[in-house]
């Protein structure tokens, strides 16, 4: 059974940091493009940040250019997402997504909904 289980969430004050973490099991990475979603309360899934299977090449939603760095450990089946800066527009339910493709570009797949494996979400609030 194909799964990823996300990791990492929880509360933070405005300004600090979190790491979360996407750890597959049944299947390898090696081969997928993976991708970080979130959806905040009566808001559209938005896709974050979305990393390519060689890890070459990236992509990151305007929202988080220059705060959020996307990486995976292919020897450890996991990927990461690190966020500095948090803000409490970041507050949501982060999920991972992978899928074998092909995009054109990374950025495809962070505005594809139809995705191959889903996590079960990990929440992020950033409040004072």
């Amino acid at each position: 059974q194909l799964q990823l289980v996300e990791s990492g969430g929880g509360l933070v004050q405005p300004g600090g940091s979190l790491r979360l973490s996407c750890a597959a099991s049944g299947f390898t990475l090696d081969y997928y493009a993976i991708g970080w979603f979130r959806q905040a309360p009566g808001k559209e899934r938005e896709g974050v940040s979305c990393i390519s299977s060689s890890g070459g090449s990236t992509y990151f939603a305007d929202s988080v250019k220059g705060r959020f760095t996307i990486s995976r450990d292919n020897a450890k089946n996991t990927v990461y997402l690190q966020m500095n800066s948090l803000k409490p527009e970041d507050t949501a339910v982060y999920y991972c997504a992978a899928d074998s493709g092909p995009f054109v570009t990374v950025q495809a797949m962070c505005l594809r909904n139809g995705l191959e494996v889903w996590g079960q979400g990990t929440l992020v609030t950033v409040s004072s």
